[in-house]
């Protein structure tokens, strides 16, 4: 629940820090979203953690569950290692959870490779490639599932939250889940993104697609990545690796925004770009590590006015670009073919889905 607010996750005490920035749960409404597009679980005998943590949202769904587990309070990692170990323990076939990382984490430090899992992607730190693209594609990995779908080991990475919010990837591998296999489905995990091999004429005629149709008095949201920063670098400014930065006349106005600061800006200027990378080894240009690009700011912005800007090399490892926004109908909107810019006059169309 951290992203809109610039919050790099929400581990432990920044769970309070999130609630006073005016945060709002996001795991309801992607359960909800989830819910809402499986055929699979009439028919099944479902079982859940108590309260918010599942048991809720099946009743809103009005599918029929017994409770597993007690939760005292505020729900915390040990609850959820605690019930998902007691689910295993009753001869569940397979969880279903919610979050990001940190959960995928505490899943594997509960379960193992004991039974299956799928993973609707709902937290701010989502690389590990366990996770579906989205709560309908997690629909979908159950339904296949159910149908009797090959399953797969796929690794749970360790992102240093610490780091994180110092401007650092720190991601190590962790250890594994099972899940159901659909390569249509599953997000790849997090990869580098090789700018840092590219020669300097390189960097620099890279940046220059972007810079050179920079338009004068209009807004630039630089998106989050090594990518953006090499944009910022060629512009002469400082750039927060995960955060969103906001250039006028290609100079630095303001640094690491939230959903907030986005839009109060967006007050004040009457044009405005967002220019962002995909994310190396998945291929996200939203919903994952620029969370502060919510729909409201996209909606405002414009999806005429995003520019895409990555090397010909990352985009050879990619099959098709994604979002996962949190509003299905924007998600929507915004599949089809876009450019990507990847040098100077040169484009190349690639697939959004």
């Amino acid at each position: 629940m951290g992203g809109t607010v610039g919050l790099k996750g929400t581990d432990g005490e920044m769970f309070e820090r999130a609630v006073e920035l005016g945060a709002e749960p996001v795991s309801p409404g992607r359960v909800a979203e989830f819910l809402a597009h499986t055929g699979s679980l009439e028919s099944e005998e479902l079982v859940a953690a108590p309260g918010a943590m599942g048991a809720d949202h099946l009743k809103e769904a009005g599918l029929a569950h017994f409770v597993v587990g007690k939760l005292p309070g505020h729900p915390t990692a040990e609850d959820t290692r605690i019930i998902a170990s007691a689910m295993v323990d009753l001869g569940v076939d397979l969880i279903v959870f919610a979050g990001g990382d940190g959960t995928a984490r505490d899943m594997a430090d509960a379960i193992g490779t004991r039974i299956p899992v799928v993973a609707i992607p709902s937290g701010v730190k989502v690389y590990s490639s366990v996770f579906a693209y989205s709560p309908r594609a997690a629909a979908e990995l159950l339904d296949a599932f159910v149908q009797g779908a090959d399953l797969a080991e796929e690794e749970v990475l360790d992102i240093d939250e610490k780091a994180f919010r110092e401007g650092r990837v720190d991601a190590r591998h962790y250890g594994y889940l099972i899940v159901p296999q659909d390569n249509r489905l599953l997000q790849g995990g997090k990869e580098s993104s090789g700018i840092g091999r590219m020669t300097a004429e390189a960097r620099a005629a890279l940046a220059g697609a972007i810079i050179d149709s920079m338009s004068a008095d209009t807004l630039y949201l630089l998106g989050s990545g090594t990518t953006m920063r090499m944009l910022a670098n060629e512009l002469g400014i400082e750039k927060t690796l995960l955060g969103i930065d906001a250039v006028v006349n290609r100079q630095l106005i303001e640094r690491d925004l939230n959903e907030q600061g986005i839009l109060e800006l967006l007050e004040q200027y009457g044009k405005a770009a967002i220019v962002v990378t995909p994310l190396g080894g998945n291929g996200f240009i939203f919903g994952r590590g620029n969370k502060q690009f919510t729909p409201a700011v996209l909606r405002r912005v414009g999806l005429e006015n995003i520019l895409i800007l990555a090397d010909r090399n990352k985009l050879q490892k990619l099959k098709a670009l994604h979002v996962d926004t949190g509003d299905p109908a924007l998600d929507d909107e915004m599949t089809g073919y876009i450019d990507v810019y990847v040098g100077p006059d040169h484009r190349k169309m690639m697939r959004v889905k």
